[in-house]
């Protein structure tokens, strides 16, 4: 299942850097509630305000790639998380991602990205 968590998370950057709403909203947990904090946003709650703040990302042409590394998965029953390392514009970041599992699906239920010193 570690390796279904690591592709789940894998999803999410690929629909990041491809720039599909899409894709983004299909991976995140429907039934589960979900929040998300951006790098240097305020804390969102709820599946619309977090949907909102992914459209206005994704469809900002400037958006830099993301380069995502170090990932380490955790599995906690029907929950699990993944740590990893973010590069965006040279800026290295610290994220954890919280997954939940959905109709047999690993949904992402929380994104925290924050800046970390190099």
């Amino acid at each position: 299942m570690t390796v279904d968590l690591l592709a789940a998370n894998a999803a999410f950057y690929a629909a990041f850097n491809a720039g599909d709403i899409s894709a983004m909203d299909a991976l995140w947990a429907r039934s589960a509630p979900v929040a998300c904090v951006h790098p240097n946003w305020n804390a969102l709650e709820g599946r619309e305000q977090v949907m909102e703040s992914w459209r206005g990302i994704l469809g900002n042409a400037e958006q830099p790639r993301v380069f995502v590394g170090a990932e380490s998965a955790h599995e906690l029953g029907d929950v699990g998380y993944v740590l990893c390392r973010e590069i965006v514009a040279g800026s290295a970041l610290a994220t954890t991602n919280i997954f939940a599992l959905e109709d047999g699906e690993w949904r992402i239920v929380h994104h925290h990205t924050s800046p970390v010193a190099i």
